[in-house]
């Protein structure tokens, strides 16, 4: 017979962790000062979570590590790309890469086709598609505010980006 840990018990500003790239907040949780702390009281889960990552940009296109499709996770990371000219649908020969991802970024993407070295097509050519996810040089999670910019709680300062227009179907509430 094995003996299971005791479940650990949380309560309202409770500190439950420090606050860095491998961990991040769930429902229940808030972040303040470099750490998360928890708004209600339970007891505390922990789950990994898959998601695609920018690893490296260029002036031309930046690369990906895709790790989910879809709500799947995949067994092993594949490496996509995204080209200049599939980054928007309109004015494609005014982006500029550096500002729409930074390496770190969690994006949604479709996938276009199988290009160069097993490295898939991706393209994010469409109001959903996009940063879902990204972190200030403050260390902070950038909030959205347009679809081409994201603005840092911790310092105001705001950062481009192309923004993903956050999907209701993709919205998880709290108690669901």
């Amino acid at each position: 017979m094995t003996k299971m840990a005791a479940p650990t018990v949380c309560v309202p500003g409770q500190r439950i962790c420090r606050l860095e790239e491998t961990c991040e907040g769930g429902c229940g949780t808030y972040s303040r000062n470099g750490y998360i702390y928890s708004s209600l009281a339970g007891y505390l889960q922990t789950s990994q979570s898959e998601d695609g990552k920018i690893t490296n940009v260029n002036p031309r296109f930046c690369k990906c590590m895709i790790l989910s499709v879809g709500r799947i996770p995949l067994k092993e990371p594949f490496r996509g790309q995204i080209r200049k000219e599939d980054v928007r649908a309109t004015e494609k020969d005014k982006v500029e890469m550096y500002k729409c991802f930074r390496p770190g970024d969690i994006v949604v993407a479709r996938v276009l086709s199988l290009g160069d070295a097993h490295s898939y097509l991706l393209s994010t050519a469409e109001n959903e598609l996009g940063v879902v996810m990204a972190t200030s040089e403050a260390g902070a999670v950038l909030e959205p505010i347009s679809w081409c910019k994201m603005k840092c709680p911790k310092t105001l300062t705001e950062e481009f980006r192309k923004v993903a227009k956050v999907q209701s179907r993709y919205v998880q509430y709290a108690g669901t």
